[in-house]
């Protein structure tokens, strides 16, 4: 639903984006990352329209983005960075005004609006000036305005941005019931968003796409991926030497103060089954375990890593 081919664009000196390609499909949830000034937001802006790539091209659901503008958008629905809103109206007039623009035939407005106001929650703001609303509230409008024309590609910029935890919560399920029939992208500074949400990431830094696959492939790449956090019961007297002589593991790391040993972090060896090996030798040795886990992966630790460490 939207293909990329050999994106750029430069400000001057500057080169934003770096030849970029990709492609996402129905049914997809890309979340897009990268560092402050990654080319993030732009790439988002040259796939909407709202800026001229230097080179390459962007077709959406089939359009091409300059060739044939309108009929791209008019399968977008897109929330930008920051949510820009006219402040004297209320979300009542604004969602009017968005459906008309958007053509939205008039004997249907006062019924989409009603069903995008409760997708998002808006319903005791709507006569407020949206000046006077709190950031949250504008972001929800904001996602109201993109979502109101039911549209086949959602291009979202940090859309839990200024959200509580419950808010986020809503617009993550808002996001997966979507997506069953939608194409969406969404960037975030957020990284539990990405198992949460999405089900592909993308990581671009200096404008050059560096990582694109599933959450589950990203989190592979953590040196923790399935690593062992493990408490031993004190009485056990378990010590870093002890677990360096367990075959299978790569490596043991003290979690607590070596003069009072107890939690460790055990690293696997390949494709060793690590959780096995380690109970079997605390059966064997009459170690004690109070308490362990498995880990996926750290998204944080991948995400420094692929950009080189700049900070997000």
């Amino acid at each position: 639903m939207i293909e990329i081919r050999n994106l750029s664009k430069h400000f001057g000196p500057l080169q934003a984006v770096d030849d970029v390609t990709f492609n996402v499909s129905k049914g997809e949830v890309l979340g897009f990352l990268g560092p402050n000034g990654a080319g993030k937001s732009t790439t988002m802006k040259m796939v909407t329209g709202f800026l001229e790539p230097s080179s390459g091209e962007v077709t959406v659901c089939g359009h091409d983005v300059l060739a044939d503008p309108i009929a791209a958008k008019k399968c977008i629905g897109y929330l930008p960075e920051g949510a820009p809103l006219y402040g004297d109206m209320t979300p009542r007039s604004f969602l009017k005004f968005i459906a008309e623009v958007r053509g939205i035939p008039k004997a249907e407005r006062a019924g989409r609006i009603d069903d995008v106001v409760s997708k998002v929650h808006i319903e005791g703001v709507m006569g407020q000036r949206i000046e006077t609303l709190s950031k949250g509230f504008k972001r929800r409008v904001g996602l109201a305005q993109a979502i109101l024309h039911d549209p086949q590609v959602l291009i979202l910029d940090e859309p839990t941005d200024g959200l509580d935890p419950n808010q986020k919560h809503d617009v993550r399920q808002l996001i997966h019931e979507m997506a069953k029939e939608k194409c969406i992208v969404l960037s975030t500074h957020i990284l539990e968003e990405v198992p949460a949400v999405c089900t592909r990431a993308i990581i671009i830094a200096k404008g050059k796409l560096l990582f694109d696959g599933s959450p589950q492939e990203m989190q592979a790449k953590s040196v923790h991926h399935n690593a062992l956090s493990v408490r031993f019961q004190p009485e056990s007297s378990v010590g870093l030497a002890d677990l360096e002589a367990v075959q299978g593991l790569s490596g043991v790391r003290v979690e607590t103060d070596v003069e009072d040993p107890g939690s460790f972090t055990l690293y696997p060896n390949g494709s060793v089954n690590t959780m096995q090996t380690v109970t079997e030798a605390a059966s064997e040795k009459g170690w004690k375990i109070e308490h362990i886990t498995i880990e996926e992966g750290r998204l944080d630790e991948v995400f420094r890593e692929v950009t080189g460490g700049r900070a997000s």
